[in-house]
């Protein structure tokens, strides 16, 4: 299968971006991670900080409110995805790379082909390799990953109604505390080509 799209769903700490960026620059095709937020921006009205918070984080007040709410008003994260939905469609249009926000599913649902790629790492590694860059560089901690990591796999949840890492939902699995970075771009250009 000819694939234009790749996507990226990862763990929290396995350095999708970096991976993402090493793919743009082997293949010469473009990737949106942080730049995503922008065009999120201008599709949906939101602030770029608003996208950023609530971009990939499932809020549990969310459902509870829309549940006890007597109408059916969206909620600004579920305004959000849709405008991120409709930004990963447009982007589609030609080859590129998208990390996070639900794209492999986004695009199934469109029945565009996509080679989905899902990034994993044991804890430790991840604790040890990621710093956060959200407002200082600093070491992650065991409760950051945590963190994270469940933000994204209920995000995920809640939008797709399945859950974030199970294999079948991927076109490749890779962990890289096992298989360095290098070697899984190769891996992934080698099945995109």
């Amino acid at each position: 299968m000819k694939y234009k799209v790749i996507t990226i769903s990862r763990e929290y700490g396995t350095h999708g971006h970096e991976l993402a960026a090493m793919l743009s620059e082997k293949l010469d095709i473009p990737f949106y991670d942080v730049d995503f937020v922008r065009k999120t921006a201008e599709e949906s009205g939101f602030s770029k900080d608003m996208i950023n918070d609530e971009g990939e984080k499932a809020h549990p007040y969310t459902r509870i409110l829309e549940m006890l709410s007597p109408m059916s008003l969206n909620s600004s994260q579920d305004l959000i995805f849709k405008a991120q939905s409709r930004v990963i469609l447009e982007l589609s249009e030609s080859p590129c790379i998208i990390v996070g926000r639900c794209a492999n599913y986004i695009l199934s649902e469109a029945g565009i082909p996509s080679l989905d790629v899902f990034l994993s790492a044991s804890e430790e590694w991840r604790i040890e390799h990621a710093m956060d860059f959200s407002n200082i560089k600093k070491p992650v901690t065991r409760q950051d990953v945590k963190k994270q990591d469940s933000q994204r796999r209920n995000y995920y949840k809640m939008y797709t109604g399945r859950e974030m890492g199970n294999a079948d939902l991927y076109t490749l699995c890779l962990d890289v505390s096992k298989i360095d970075m290098e070697k899984c771009v190769d891996i992934i250009c080698g099945i995109y080509q």
